[in-house]
């Protein structure tokens, strides 16, 4: 690949990543999946964290357990009116990534009338989100490296997309 190519872009325009350079095609098209998939669980992840924190903030502002009506408005909803209808490749039964302390973000018992108990798990939800936020970053940035290098690399020659096509 020539080196006028590997230079700074600007704005808007693509820049290749010198380290996939030694990647062939079929072999970026699988990194670029798998981090695809990745992400889909990381988001899937995130998802659930924040219904786990909107659940104990609901349970806080009731006097008694959440009823059925109070579930579905906790869980269908954003707060904002939009209703939460991601699409997502991960199904519960598939292995997600462990998270940090997960076990006792999910096992334990939190009494939402109990502020002490309530603001633990709130923090350690919260900690979890800003980490699983954080990798999800990281990953769209080497999603995004990795779709550049394929366009540049259809770019150059664009007989190399027909091989991305079924047999």
């Amino acid at each position: 690949m020539d080196e006028v190519r590997r230079t700074k872009r600007g704005i808007g325009e693509l820049v290749a990543a010198p380290h996939l350079a030694d990647m062939d095609l079929s072999g970026l098209r699988a990194y670029r999946r798998d981090l695809q998939d990745e992400e889909d669980k990381v988001s899937y992840w995130r998802r659930l964290v924040h219904a786990r924190l909107d659940m104990l903030e609901a349970g806080a502002n009731t006097e008694g357990s959440l009823s059925v009506e109070q579930l579905v408005r906790v869980l269908g909803d954003t707060g904002s009116g939009a209703s939460r209808t991601a699409l997502s490749a991960v199904h519960p039964a598939e292995p997600l990534p462990d998270l940090p302390e997960s076990a006792s973000m999910w096992d334990d018992e939190i009494d939402p009338h109990d502020p002490v108990a309530l603001a633990g798990a709130q923090e350690k939800l919260r900690a979890a989100e800003q980490k699983l936020t954080a990798y999800r970053k990281a990953l769209f940035e080497r999603i995004d490296e990795a779709t550049a290098e394929l366009i540049l690399r259809y770019r150059e020659n664009p007989a190399a997309a027909l091989s991305a096509l079924p047999n």
